[in-house]
């Protein structure tokens, strides 16, 4: 299957949808007040990443990246959002009831922090270059949440 650059955004709606669950079911389960604090930060974020990702989607057009082979591309696209578990949907909800403690918790985030990066990366393609510009400040801010993350994760140790 291939994507048009809507579809993609829409992914990356989508991501955001199920991190925004993910870290609101995590503050209902933790018990730490440092984690909690950190959890209602990320799903702020999360809120504020769904909010930009809807602009795009508004103003993206069936932009074609720029590669030489955009079928190759797309499949590429494809594959990115297949091993991304947070593309599909309630999955945010129902992989942070699965966490025991925080610590795992805080591992699964910073892989789905470092996965959206990775996948945002991408998405820069197919979007206008306007578009390109806001993708990067939400890449900075996942890059952002991967330090509160790692840092959290050195003060629960």
């Amino acid at each position: 299957m291939n994507y048009a650059g809507s579809e993609v955004v829409e992914l990356g709606v989508q991501i955001e949808k199920n991190g925004y669950d993910f870290y609101k079911t995590l503050i209902e389960q933790s018990k730490s007040e440092k984690a909690i604090s950190v959890f209602k930060y990320l799903a702020e974020q999360e809120q504020n990443h769904i909010s930009g990702f809807k602009k795009i989607l508004n103003s993206v057009q069936q932009y074609e990246p720029t590669e030489s082979y955009p079928d190759e591309y797309f499949a590429y696209m494809n594959a990115l959002a297949s091993d991304h578990v947070f593309t599909k949907e309630n999955k945010g909800k129902e992989i942070a009831q699965t966490m025991t403690d925080d610590n795992q918790a805080l591992d699964m985030a910073l892989k789905f922090e470092k996965d959206s990066i990775t996948f945002y990366e991408g998405m820069k393609k197919i979007v206008s270059e306007n578009d390109a510009q806001l993708i990067d400040k939400l890449i900075r801010e996942e890059q952002k949440h991967v330090v509160d993350l790692t840092e959290l994760k050195k003060f629960l140790g």
